[in-house]
């Protein structure tokens, strides 16, 4: 199956059509997924455009636009001596003074783990010790966390919560201007939430968006179903990944997300607050919620996540790597001056780990 979906007669037949299809008017498509931007570089799929097509990264990478707040909440419970869970990618994140990674150097008990099950699991083999899971990552992952703090965890364990959502993230971008004309839907994040929540804005602004699957061949049709849309004038939301999205999604996995969380507004590292774009533990679980129950609600950062020049301009999509100064120079996988270097799906890693010259 995989080896279809790299087919090169196939690939070069889609090429063909987006050349024949997209006129000469720059056309500026994003998508907001960092395993979309892994596959577009990767398999060096901007070479293979006409130079008026432009496939631009947006925040699509979780890591990356959780702001130094939120570590520094993390950080703060650490050092009074909590348990903190957290996915590997999280420990290199800046906070304002310090990361994750750096506490452990200095004795916190910081363990990395791959679902928040394991972060109960702890919690039950340290009785004594308050755990808390830093539960990141978009509507991909927010289930599992709800599935856990629905099923009434121990009461030692609790949840820093952030994760955020997606469709509010692509509507705040549009309604600010920023000049784009298509949109890559994330395949991951709509087989939880199936196609309705990208339709208001798609009809709104009148910006063609295809949600894709993941393969080179996925992305090179999603491009071709986007400028099919512009060329015909028309703004629809549709499915390139068929195969694992279905239009209502995964019901189960939303009903625990609705029962558990409810939207917020709060800040994503270098695009500010963005309105009903993050979710918070609903009151009847206030008890699993680790900024309540440590209260530290109100725990501020001490500087800015200016983390390097350009790392809010990246996530905006309005600069890419190679203008940065910083980039491969100073900052770097092992060294990540800022969070888009940080996690394996930054835009900054990405490029880092598979050339510049496709940018």
């Amino acid at each position: 199956m995989t080896d279809f979906f790299n087919d090169k007669g196939t690939a070069q037949r889609i090429v063909r059509k987006i050349r024949d299809i997209s006129g000469s008017e720059k056309i500026r498509i994003m998508h907001v997924c960092g395993t979309h931007e892994q596959t577009i570089t990767k398999n060096g799929l901007r070479s293979l455009l006409p130079e008026n097509i432009e496939v631009i990264p947006g925040p699509g990478c979780p890591v990356c636009i959780t702001p130094a707040t939120e570590i520094n909440k993390a950080i703060y419970l650490s050092r009074n001596g909590s348990i903190i869970a957290t996915y590997g990618d999280m420990l290199k994140v800046p906070g304002s003074t310090s990361s994750l990674a750096e506490e452990i150097a200095k004795g916190a008990d910081i363990r990395v783990v791959y679902s928040p099950i394991e972060g109960v699991d702890i919690a039950k083999r340290n009785p004594e010790k308050n755990v808390v899971f830093l539960g990141i990552g978009f509507e991909t992952t927010a289930p599992m966390t709800g599935q856990v703090v629905a099923g009434l965890p121990p009461e030692n364990f609790s949840v820093l919560c952030s994760h955020r959502l997606v469709p509010p993230a692509i509507d705040f971008l549009l309604k600010g201007g920023y000049d784009i004309d298509g949109f890559i839907d994330p395949g991951h994040v709509s087989i939880i939430i199936g196609i309705s929540p990208y339709l208001d804005m798609c009809q709104k602004y009148h910006v063609p968006q295809v949600i894709s699957g993941f393969e080179p061949l996925d992305i090179l049709m999603s491009i071709f179903m986007i400028l099919r849309q512009i060329k015909n004038n028309t703004a629809a939301v549709e499915n390139e990944y068929t195969r694992a999205v279905k239009p209502a999604g995964n019901a189960i996995a939303r009903k625990l997300m609705n029962e558990v969380f409810e939207p917020c507004s709060k800040e994503w590292r270098g695009l500010g607050v963005i309105p009903d774009a993050s979710l918070k533990i609903r009151s009847e679980y206030a008890q699993y919620d680790a900024e309540k129950r440590f209260n530290i609600e109100m725990l501020e950062s001490d500087v800015c996540d200016a983390d390097c020049p350009l790392c809010a301009s990246i996530l905006k999509g309005l600069s890419n790597p190679v203008d940065c100064e910083l980039f491969a120079k100073v900052c770097n996988p092992g060294n990540p001056v800022g969070a888009c270097m940080v996690s394996s799906e930054g835009t900054c890693n990405i490029a880092y780990r598979y050339g510049t010259i496709l940018f």
